[in-house]
């Protein structure tokens, strides 16, 4: 169960399904400087974009320190829609974090993998809906003991909320809308440095209208991987 708090109080959620739009941005020049660094790892490139990549809902979690298997895996900073029990569409943080040893091999497979960090805290939809493309992404890693800058962005580089519910198919999506109990990952703007592993990942999603930021950060504990 996921748990936010809001303005208004809290509500809680057991989700039904989750997705992670691929391939979301809405620069193609910049969707394919993504899969050009993805490349670089060895991704195969998708047959199509956007991609709406399914995993068990079990992987989201609000935990601040998180296991996973060895230490290839990264995170990506995204928009998450929640659509809770009524319908009603909330705004929060999470990272996509991905096995990119994994990601080689399969793209749906590395991202099963992988726990998907959210925050706690949430905004309405409706609240940042007129601004959206002015909110701000970010994200941050440690590297030999700094706090580096690893993305920087607006969700002016995405696709739109009402393109990507145009696209999503059933299940997740109901008239257009996301349907009740579903949680979307948005998609994410490009690194600074190209993608690479950390085992601390902090990040925000800045309302510079409304003056807000949802903010979460992990910590990886790594497990060893017995061959």
């Amino acid at each position: 169960m996921l748990t936010f708090t809001h303005d208004g109080g809290t509500f809680s959620l057991t989700p039904e399904r989750l997705a992670i739009a691929g391939w979301a941005g809405r620069d193609q020049a910049g969707v394919r400087h993504h899969i050009e660094e993805l490349a670089e790892l060895g991704v195969q490139p998708p047959s199509a974009t956007p991609l709406f990549y399914r995993v068990g809902r079990e992987q989201l979690t609000q935990q601040e320190v998180v296991q996973m298997l060895g230490g290839h895996g990264s995170g990506e900073v995204e928009a998450c829609l929640v659509s809770d029990a009524e319908g009603t569409l909330w705004v929060t943080v999470a990272s996509d974090h991905t096995d990119r040893k994994l990601e080689a091999v399969g793209v749906a497979e590395s991202k099963q993998l992988c726990a998907k960090p959210v925050a706690r805290e949430a905004w309405r939809f409706d609240e940042v809906q007129l601004h959206w493309d002015q909110i701000e992404l970010s994200s941050v890693i440690e590297e030999n003991g700094q706090a580096v800058t690893y993305q920087l962005g607006t969700l002016a580089e995405l696709l739109d909320v009402p393109t990507l519910l145009a696209q999503l198919p059933a299940p997740l999506a109901s008239n257009g809308a996301l349907a009740p109990g579903c949680v979307l990952l948005c998609g994410t703007v490009p690194t600074r440095g190209g993608i690479r592993p950390s085992r601390h990942f902090s990040m925000s999603l800045h309302d510079p209208v409304l003056g807000r930021t949802l903010h979460h950060a992990y910590h990886i504990e790594e497990l060893e991987v017995v061959q």
